[in-house]
């Protein structure tokens, strides 16, 4: 239960961020990655206040001997660079460039204007359906 709730209260947080920064707004983003007009450097502070936030989270993670809501911090698989990797990001950049959404701004979107995202996220969904789809089977 308390999982559940730390997990609401983060995605709430992380809504309205994105509300108030107005990232959940594809022509913000578009803006920021068109140099050539119209440029928006905003997107450039959002996302350099992330690293901050992070940076002070990983460091006080650091010092802990457990996360708050486990008993212990998650493993991760350390492959290194591969192709899969590499493909799955060039994917990730092309889409967020050419429509100026992400899964999370894509989520809040939908709550804002579900007409113009329903599309994009039925994509991501079936996506990422597909994806599991092929792990299962390898």
């Amino acid at each position: 239960m308390r999982n559940t709730l730390a997990g609401l209260v983060s995605g709430i947080l992380f809504g309205v961020g994105l509300m108030v920064s107005r990232m959940a707004d594809p022509a913000k983003v578009l803006n920021f990655l068109n140099i050539t007009q119209h440029w928006d450097p905003s997107l450039a502070f959002v996302m350099g206040g992330g690293v901050l936030v992070a940076s002070v989270a990983f460091a006080v993670a650091r010092r802990m001997q457990h996360p708050w809501f486990n008993p212990q911090f998650p493993v991760l698989a350390t492959g290194g660079i591969t192709l899969r990797l590499l493909l799955g990001a060039g994917l990730f950049g092309i889409g967020w460039g050419l429509i100026g959404l992400c899964p999370g701004p894509a989520m809040v979107a939908l709550m804002l204007d579900p007409a113009k995202v329903a599309i994009f996220v039925v994509g991501m969904l079936a996506g990422l359906w597909g994806v599991r789809f092929l792990n299962q089977r390898r």
